[in-house]
């Protein structure tokens, strides 16, 4: 999912083109800093949205502190403008407010992503601005404060179609 996030997808470039990217792929849930979910449609992955604890050595874009993870998300052309990002973020949100006290994210300056995170209380970091990995974009760091509160999932009596456990 992760050549969905940056776009890659709309380019002919592919993930190996961009070794900055391999911070947020190489191993991932193999460790503690991890935490992501699938969306599913019709038993195909039409979404995902992960988070992965970084180091200030990983010059990453939207790096806060080593407590607060880097928030990605990517849906699927197919998918997308059906809720299923919004469905994502509600769920991801809930998870990850029981393990951090925030989270970040690196948004382009003037995409629609931006009034995307806006929605679930995401602000701008000051003093945040920086370029993407992939084209030079102007970016900035979005960064969302999580209140802890208790995990509700499908077995607990939401719609089982809706997530997996």
């Amino acid at each position: 999912m992760l050549p969905f996030a940056y776009r890659l997808d709309e380019s002919d470039a592919i993930l190996g083109d961009f070794p900055a990217l391999s911070i947020y792929n190489d191993f991932y849930g193999l460790t503690r800093k991890d935490l992501g979910l699938y969306a599913l449609v019709a038993h195909e992955i039409a979404g995902a949205i992960w988070s992965r604890k970084l180091n200030q050595e990983h010059n990453a874009n939207a790096f806060i502190d080593e407590n607060t993870p880097v928030l990605t998300m990517a849906v699927l052309p197919r998918f997308r403008n059906q809720g299923i990002g919004s469905a994502m973020m509600e769920q991801f949100l809930l998870e990850a407010a029981a393990l951090y006290e925030q989270i970040s994210v690196s948004v382009l300056k003037d995409s629609r992503a931006v009034s995307f995170y806006k929605k679930f209380g995401f602000v701008q970091a000051e003093n945040s601005e920086g370029k993407s990995p992939v084209d030079d974009s102007e970016v900035f760091t979005m960064i969302k404060k999580l209140k802890k509160q208790e995990v509700i999932r499908p077995s607990d009596g939401y719609d089982p179609t809706r997530w997996m456990d």
